[in-house]
């Protein structure tokens, strides 16, 4: 299988730190607007969960000043993966988002299911029609959630920590949200989302010992698109704010209900 990645936009950040026990951290600073400012530094940071953070994790992270941390993972994935370490005088909020392919079972299906269950589910192009849908949905029908962490944001809320499970489907979503609202070139909010794709980023994905030939060359490619960050999903959220708003001012004002002294408090807060 192979796929199309757009090359990283000239401003966009280093691949981000190789920490022990999470997966995909960096910092969102550095990226350019479209008149010319750019986010500033460790004020808006992302990654994968928190939950199986070391201690030198965890002291590093301390370190960033944190205000707030957004989790955006749901109670079945705080199960699977245990709740995020706690650290000092950092506030953590959770924001459950729509899982980004819709439930607990399919998920089970994912890491447990037979290889003719995975092909029933995800060939042919499935896997990847169910994640581009799934971004279409989110940005559709979270504005509440989205319009709330802006908000949170441009009032109180840095330096923050935006994260879900693997850190690119929900936290790439509302990181790419808050980053429109910043007024952050397109190419380079896509070329940010892609760095997922990293090796020291990925999500590392389990399968059950149990389950027919779970390494296989098959099994990796029809797993591939539901791990990938795939600029495909990202634009497919882009095109349902176009069909549905028009214009990301519409989105931002409309649909997030902000006001415009909210995105004037948050770009003074986040852009140099």
């Amino acid at each position: 299988m192979t796929q199309q990645i757009p090359q990283p936009h000239p401003a966009a950040p280093e691949p981000g730190v190789a920490l022990s026990g999470v997966r995909n951290f960096r910092d969102v600073g550095g990226l350019p607007t479209i008149d010319g400012r750019r986010v500033r530094p460790g004020v808006l940071f992302r990654s994968g969960h928190l939950a199986h953070a070391t201690e030198n994790d965890a002291e590093f992270l301390a370190s960033l000043g944190l205000h707030t941390i957004f989790d955006f993972r749901n109670t079945a994935d705080h199960s699977l993966e245990g709740r995020d370490v706690e650290l000092p005088g950092v506030l953590n909020v959770n924001i459950p988002l729509s899982d980004p392919a819709d439930g607990r079972e399919f998920w089970k299906m994912v890491r447990d299911g037979e290889l003719d269950q995975l092909r029933s589910a995800l060939g042919e192009g499935r896997a990847a029609a169910r994640m581009a849908n799934s971004y279409r949905v989110i940005v559709r029908t979270r504005t509440a959630e989205h319009g709330r962490v802006v908000r949170a944001l441009a009032e109180h809320s840095v330096p923050a920590l935006m994260h879900c499970a693997a850190g690119k489907d929900r936290a790439g979503l509302s990181i790419a949200v808050t980053l429109l609202a910043l007024g952050v070139e397109r190419e380079a909010v896509v070329a940010d989302y892609v760095l997922s794709n990293v090796p020291h980023n990925r999500y590392l994905v389990r399968r059950g010992s149990d389950s027919a030939a779970p390494r296989s060359p098959e099994v990796t490619e029809l797993l591939a698109p539901l791990f990938d960050a795939r600029a495909e999903y990202l634009l497919a959220a882009f095109e349902a704010i176009a069909e549905d708003w028009g214009t990301v001012d519409r989105y931002l004002a409309e649909g997030l209900g902000l006001a415009p002294e909210t995105l004037d408090r948050l770009r003074e807060r986040l852009l140099d």
